[in-house]
């Protein structure tokens, strides 16, 4: 946690968010995440706390809730003290009193009195203000204090606490800057020992295996799950069961969640052999150039579509002097041609979140309310508005050649103006690549969260030697 003083003033802002957005008079209520069995109650998930509750009040223990009253700015803490049963198994817990106070928090009230304080469907205290949920439990909850229909729960989410959390949580302040810095240092550990680890004739769980030791033993985790495939035109697959081969590609998307939970999330493309044959030295360096012609438009005030559309244009003319494009670069990318390479988002927010904030729906944080794209590719561009100093997120474009989108496209004619599905084809085998670094708006620029980590081709055999 940071001191209580950081919380209260969090709170304290997004009151006056909430007051130039309209919203004057109600309880905002923060529920914190409970335990999630596994398979049984006593057996549960790790814990994770919600990130809103995290921002707003700090405490990582499952059972808490908060209140904030609009009309006076008072806030409660719910919870309940640990019983004597509690506590013969899980040891002595402070009492809620001593934990609100550490939340800069007056009242500690017990967690059966949020519904009778809140009163039945709003009516006592006035509007009940909440964040969509995205677990059952939670909307369930939610239901029973709103007096709403479980399926009607979260169009009930307020739009004016969405934006004004928004306003807040986007820009990170100094001390939660530290803690990313610290998040992207123990995921840059994780991607050297994996590129330390992975040999031929192992599985992908081996080197999944020490990418997970190097987050835990930090003393957080991981901040999401790990993607260590060979299979990598697939962009998000989980499994870890196949066996690396000479001459075969590996990608780890990984990333470390410290402590205090904020997030970390790398990328690292790199040949299971010592060194990268011709075809994969080529994809390899045209990713980082589509890297590269991002990373030199981030500034505040640049819009991330642009640099999203900048780097697709990069990568069309690279792809052209492969033979595996044609045509007019400009007009491949505003066609979407471009997307049958790069099927996804150039980057996402990052913060207490891998996809901050995306609980909160993606329009209100990565687009403010814009319209999104329809097209295939840019409508899975998850960070499309201005940048500002402060804000935090990945740059992470890429090359992939996926069979079952090539079979499609080629049997549908989709784009032949510009992509050579002839010349495409001999390629298929090949998977995909991306390189992600984590970034940060400066005044003046930006800079990469965490320290130096060379992803040049010299660097990255130099590793795997």
């Amino acid at each position: 946690m940071f001191d209580p003083q950081t919380y209260s003033a969090r709170r304290d802002a997004l009151l006056r968010g909430l007051a130039s957005r309209g919203a004057r008079r109600g309880t905002v209520l923060l529920l914190g995440n409970r335990e999630s069995p596994m398979n049984y109650a006593a057996n549960s998930y790790a814990f994770r706390q919600d990130s809103s509750f995290l921002y707003f009040v700090g405490l990582a223990l499952p059972g808490l809730a908060a209140a904030i009253d609009l009309a006076n700015g008072s806030v409660a803490l719910y919870g309940d003290d640990a019983t004597m049963d509690d506590i013969v198994w899980t040891g002595p817990q402070p009492p809620v009193a001593e934990l609100a106070a550490c939340a800069g928090i007056a009242t500690a009230r017990p967690r059966s009195a949020l519904g009778r304080d809140l009163g039945a469907g709003g009516g006592k205290a006035g509007p009940i203000l909440y964040f969509p949920p995205y677990r059952a439990d939670s909307r369930a909850e939610l239901a029973e204090l709103t007096g709403r229909p479980y399926a009607a729960v979260d169009e009930g989410a307020s739009l004016p606490l969405i934006k004004a959390a928004i306003a807040l949580r986007e820009i990170k302040s100094p001390p939660e800057i530290e803690e990313m810095d610290r998040a992207v240092a123990i995921t840059v550990d994780m991607h050297r020992a994996a590129l330390a680890t992975a040999r031929a004739g192992m599985l992908e769980s081996d080197v999944y295996g020490r990418v997970a030791e190097v987050a835990f033993a930090s003393g957080g985790g991981l901040s999401f799950r790990v993607i260590a495939t060979t299979k990598s035109a697939t962009l998000h697959t989980h499994s870890h069961d196949r066996r690396l081969e000479d001459g075969g590609l590996f990608l780890l998307d990984a990333g470390a969640e410290a402590p205090s939970g904020y997030a970390g999330d790398l990328s690292t493309s790199f040949p299971v052999g010592p060194r990268f044959d011709d075809r994969q030295r080529a994809i390899y360096e045209l990713a980082l150039r589509m890297h590269g012609r991002a990373c030199s438009l981030l500034a505040p005030r640049a819009n991330f579509r642009d640099v999203h559309l900048a780097a697709a244009r990069e990568g069309v003319v690279g792809l052209k002097e492969l033979g595996l494009m044609r045509g007019d670069p400009e007009e491949a990318v505003a066609s979407g041609a471009y997307a049958f390479f790069f099927p996804c988002g150039t980057g996402h927010m990052i913060g207490l979140d891998v996809h901050d904030m995306e609980d909160y729906g993606e329009t209100h944080v990565g687009y403010e309310g814009a319209e999104r794209s329809s097209l295939f590719g840019l409508r899975s561009l998850r960070l499309a508005k201005p940048l500002k100093a402060g804000m935090t997120f990945t740059v992470e474009p890429g090359i992939y050649f996926i069979p079952e989108l090539f079979a499609m496209w080629e049997a549908e004619g989709r784009f032949a103006d510009f992509i050579d599905y002839a010349a495409v084809k001999p390629w298929l085998d090949f998977g995909g690549m991306r390189n992600e670094e984590d970034w940060l708006v400066t005044d003046g620029g930006a800079r990469i969260l965490g320290p130096a980590f060379d992803k040049s081709v010299a660097a990255i055999e130099r590793a795997r030697a």
